[in-house]
């Protein structure tokens, strides 16, 4: 099923992103205690990219990297200021945290990743998803 939201004059279709941080730097835990925090200083061209193509309401995946490698909440796009777009200034609203994580291993053994840049671009820290996607990984 396809989702659409209203923006500016025309509809578009929402896109899911999973987005990676460090724990030790801002964890989800981190999110949750700020309720809201500004998603900066991404510099890789793609993640920026993908940080402009952002909408509100636009549904995220908060991924820890480092030694814990695993998917672990949800978040939402609460705002997106494209007016510098070498730095887009996206605002994030914590979700829930996930009740069952799903590792890097999870993720890479299981087909509907198999194409993804999670997998097949690891250093990217801002990656589009497909629905399928984010319902697998935020089942309980």
């Amino acid at each position: 099923m396809k989702h659409f939201k209203r923006c500016s004059i025309r509809y578009v279709e929402t896109m899911p992103y999973l987005l990676k941080s460090e724990p030790d730097q801002y964890s989800f835990a981190d999110l949750e205690r700020d309720g809201e925090t500004l998603w900066d200083g991404v510099t890789n061209p793609v993640a920026v990219r993908h940080l402009r193509e952002m909408v509100k309401g636009d549904e995220l995946v908060y991924y820890h990297t480092g030694d814990e490698r695993q998917a672990v909440g949800t978040a939402t796009v609460a705002s997106v200021d494209v007016s510098d777009p070498k730095q887009p200034r996206v605002m994030i609203k914590a979700g829930k945290r996930l009740a069952k994580p799903h590792t890097l291993a999870d993720i890479k053994a299981h087909k509907l990743f198999a194409d993804s840049p999670l997998v097949k671009q690891g250093r990217l820290s801002v990656v589009p998803l497909t629905q399928a996607q984010v319902e697998w990984l935020t089942k309980p």
